[in-house]
C-alpha cells in the first residue's frame, strides 16, 4: 500500500461503503464461526479501523503490517501492532489465537501459502480465520496493479491454497454481487481503451453509500442461508 493511499483509508473507513460492509461482513462471520473471546491478529491493518471493532466485540486484539506508517497508526490509537511481514513466520505462540483476519491481504504477498501456514500454525484447535480476496483473474487490471496485487482469486484456487497450507475450508462464496455488473463494464472497457488508473476508490454520493450499505446487508443475509454464486470478491472461512 502506498502512504497516500493509507491517508485516504484514514479518511473513508469510518463511513465508504466498500470498508464499512466488508468490516460488517468479518463481523458477521466471526460471530457466526469464532466468536470472541479469545486473540485476534488482523494481518494488514491499514488505518487499524476494524481493529477497534473487534477489539470492541471481545478480542483480545493485535495487528501485523509491513508499513511503519500503519503501526504508527494504530499504536497512536491504543492498539497493539508490529511491524511483520505476513510470509516470515509469525511472533506468536503456536496455537494461541482464537481468529485471524486477512481482508484483501494475500493477493499483495507473492507467496500466499506461506502467510496461510502461519495462520495455521498461530490458530488454536477450533480457531480460524477470516479471508477475502478479489474474485476472476479476467478482471485484472491497471486499478490491480495500482494496488500492487500479483493476482485475482477463484474459489477453487483459495480452496487451493489453504488446504496446502494445512487450513480446513469451513465456508467459501463469493460477495459483492450487487457491484459485479459495473465492474465488468469498467474493465471491459478499459482493455478496449486502456488507460493508467490509480488506487483511489471512486467517490460516491451520501445516498449513493446508504444504496450500496442497503445491498451489502441483504447480500449478508442471504449468504447466512445460501453461498452467494458470484461477485467481485471470494471470501473463504479457514478453520484449524
Amino acid at each position: 500500500m502506498q502512504v497516500e493511499h493509507l491517508e485516504e483509508l484514514k479518511e473513508l473507513e469510518e463511513s465508504y461503503w466498500w470498508h464499512v460492509a466488508k468490516r460488517d461482513l468479518a463481523v458477521n462471520l466471526l460471530q457466526k464461526y469464532f466468536p470472541a473471546p479469545g486473540k485476534l491478529v488482523e494481518g494488514g491493518i491499514g488505518s487499524a479501523r476494524n481493529l477497534i471493532t473487534f477489539q470492541e466485540m471481545g478480542y483480545e486484539v493485535s495487528g501485523f503490517d509491513v508499513m511503519p506508517e500503519s503501526i504508527e497508526t494504530a499504536q497512536s490509537r491504543g492498539l497493539s501492532a508490529q511491524l511483520h511481514d505476513l510470509a516470515l513466520p509469525w511472533p506468536v505462540e503456536n496455537e494461541s489465537l482464537r481468529a485471524v483476519v486477512l481482508l484483501d491481504v494475500i493477493e499483495h504477498i507473492e507467496d500466499p501459502v506461506a502467510v496461510l501456514q502461519n495462520v495455521s500454525n498461530a490458530l488454536a484447535p477450533g480457531g480460524g480465520a477470516i479471508v477475502t480476496v478479489p474474485a476472476y483473474q479476467w478482471m485484472f487490471s491497471d486499478w490491480d496493479k495500482a494496488l500492487g496485487h500479483y493476482r485475482r482469486y477463484t474459489m477453487k484456487m483459495l480452496r487451493a491454497q489453504a488446504e496446502e497450507a494445512g487450513l480446513k475450508v469451513t465456508s467459501l462464496t463469493h460477495w459483492n454481487a450487487f457491484t459485479l455488473p459495473a465492474a465488468m463494464a469498467v474493465r471491459s472497457c478499459e482493455k478496449i481503451f486502456p488507460k493508467g488508473r490509480s488506487a483511489e476508490f471512486p467517490r460516491v454520493s451520501k445516498f449513493t453509500n446508504q444504496m450500496l450499505l442497503n445491498c451489502a446487508a441483504a447480500e449478508r443475509w442471504m449468504m447466512n442461508r445460501i453461498p452467494v454464486p458470484c461477485g467481485l470478491s471470494v471470501v473463504g472461512v479457514l478453520s484449524k
